[in-house]
């Protein structure tokens, strides 16, 4: 690591989704450590989250990209294939996965709403800050070309790809299930190709990415020891605020609220000289 200080984006998922996350992530930037938020454009409360956004311009905002287990934004007669008549896209990410692999309509549909959920998001005239993804499926091989050109015609910062460093993660934790540990290689590996198309792009990519194997248990404990071992240029840790009470087994969840709020995080920061940060703080090297 150089002498320049580790720059750290505190991220927010699922911005949009509900009143209580919204409530949680102003919160969490107003009062806590966040930095920014990933906006679900087509969850019930995503127009609230874009007033509360604007009403707070120093939240960087990006788009939370969601191909599976989510509503979709087109309806089901313009997409039929890749959506139930309600409107809902698969929920089991493994079967979504395949299906877009595999099918040639189902790829051709969810170009088009993947293309509608940037529209949305340019809509709302809010700088795009980065683009991530719902369970990770934009870094899918049938995703990310769609993602990475979308990406730079709306003038997205940067993009996440949850590059996990699993080593510290079990220094810290060794509470991992082998499926969480599979579930990590196999987007190590998916990552390594990403990178390999992201040659000579200017959007921004944290060095590492925690929150994959802890989702739903980002505590304030371990959170502070993942600050103090850092040893990279930059890292994002995204976390999964509510204030609901009615805690989801991977998030959004109160504990990641509180996290964010607890002056021992902040405390740390500090201590090691840690940067909050932003995926356009990052791209610009700043």
């Amino acid at each position: 690591m150089t002498g320049q200080p580790t720059r750290v984006i505190f991220n927010a998922d699922d911005f949009g989704r509900s009143p209580a996350i919204n409530a949680a992530v102003i919160q969490a930037h107003c009062e806590g450590v966040l930095t920014s938020a990933s906006l679900m454009v087509a969850s019930e409360a995503w127009a609230e989250a874009v007033e509360l956004a604007r009403a707070h311009p120093t939240l960087a905002v990006g788009l939370h990209l969601v191909v599976s287990s989510g509503p979709a934004l087109l309806p089901h007669r313009a997409i039929p294939h890749i959506t139930s008549s309600c409107g809902r896209l698969r929920d089991d990410p493994l079967q979504a996965g395949l299906y877009y692999w595999f099918s040639r309509a189902a790829r051709q549909e969810l170009a088009q709403e993947i293309e509608a959920q940037f529209a949305r998001f340019a809509g709302t005239g809010m700088p795009l800050s980065h683009v991530d993804g719902h369970q990770h499926l934009h870094v899918h091989p049938a995703v990310f070309p769609l993602v990475l050109r979308l990406a730079q015609e709306y003038g997205a910062r940067g993009i996440r790809l949850p590059r996990e460093d699993v080593g510290l993660t079990l220094r810290l934790d060794r509470r991992q299930s082998p499926l969480q540990l599979l579930w990590a290689l196999i987007l190590h590996l998916v990552c390594g190709w990403c990178t390999g198309r992201m040659q000579g792009l200017r959007l921004a990519v944290p060095a590492r990415v925690f929150g994959n194997l802890q989702s739903g248990r980002m505590h304030e404990s371990y959170v502070i020891r993942v600050l103090r071992n850092l040893r990279y240029p930059s890292a994002e840790l995204y976390f999964h605020p509510s204030l609901d009470v009615q805690a989801e087994p991977l998030g959004p969840n109160r504990g990641d609220w509180q996290t964010l709020l607890s002056p021992a995080v902040r405390r740390v920061i500090a201590e090691r000289g840690l940067r909050p940060a932003t995926y356009a703080e990052l791209a610009e090297g700043g």
